[in-house]
């Protein structure tokens, strides 16, 4: 059965679709099978996995919308090496239309539920705010990826994160837990990378994953030719530092797995 990971910050501009993607390609080279789930308006996700979102069929405003199963909306990222349920603006409207449907949070999980045992891993692309988007993805996941740049602003809405997760997960979805945070275009010689980075590993402990995602032109530049920074340029110190988090990832579920008592054969 698939683990389900949301990577979300209500704050704009820390990397979360780069995450998503990257991660997303990195966990597939490590020939796990991976389904990218994009449910942001803005479809990054989608151009950053070649796939053009003004010509698609169907999009995940269809599958939360009932329109049509998710089977059918998903597509294959072929050059990335994963499978995709696209976005584009078609999703701004289901803000409001999931307001008149009956458990309006629980669309995305009751369509993941027909295909979780197909992939490892679901990851999830969620926009750049706490609506009901979000809230379907947090509803649907096991676990939140937070990623955060190192500055003081960032622990502010860091918190903010955390009271939703705690509220969600005492009412809507009870297994919801922070998967860790990442520090993203991380700057060693700033001195408030230093500080942050103290503060993170005070207050999350061992959720904070040791990887770190450098500030890296060449991931930077990846989107704009439709591919993960994997297949752009591997020996970039952004490629190697995804596959790195994908790793530390792996490695923390096999521990996981592994610490779990055994059920008796008796």
């Amino acid at each position: 059965m698939a683990k389900i990971i949301a990577i979300a910050n209500q704050k704009g501009g820390v990397g979360k679709t780069t995450t998503s993607v990257n991660l997303a390609a990195s966990l597939a080279a490590t020939r796990r099978c991976v389904l990218l789930i994009d449910i942001d308006p803005q479809g990054n996700a989608t151009m950053g996995s070649g796939i053009d979102k003004s010509e698609l069929q169907y999009s995940s405003y269809d599958v939360l919308m009932g329109h049509t199963d998710i089977s059918s909306a998903i597509v294959r990222a072929e050059e990335a090496g994963y499978d995709l349920l696209p976005s584009n603006s078609d999703l701004t409207a289901a803000e409001v239309e999931l307001l008149s449907i009956s458990h309006r949070e629980r669309q995305l999980k009751a369509a993941i539920q027909l295909l979780q045992d197909r992939y490892d891993y679901i990851i999830i692309d969620c926009p750049p705010s706490l609506n009901m988007l979000t809230l379907n993805a947090l509803v649907a996941a096991q676990s939140v990826l937070i990623p955060m740049q190192c500055e003081y602003y960032a622990l502010e809405g860091l918190t903010a994160l955390v009271n939703t997760i705690e509220q969600i997960r005492s009412t809507l979805n009870p297994y919801l837990k922070i998967e860790g945070l990442l520090r993203t275009m991380y700057d060693p010689r700033n001195r408030l990378s230093y500080d942050v980075t103290q503060q993170l590993q005070q207050y999350f402990g061992d959720r904070l994953y040791r990887t770190v995602i450098p500030r890296n032109i060449r991931l930077a530049e990846a989107p704009s030719h439709g591919v993960p920074v994997l297949v752009y340029d591997k020996t970039s110190r952004g490629a190697q530092a995804y596959l790195a988090l994908a790793g530390e990832i792996v490695r923390r579920e096999q521990s996981m797995s592994q610490s779990q008592p055994q059920a008796s054969t008796v």
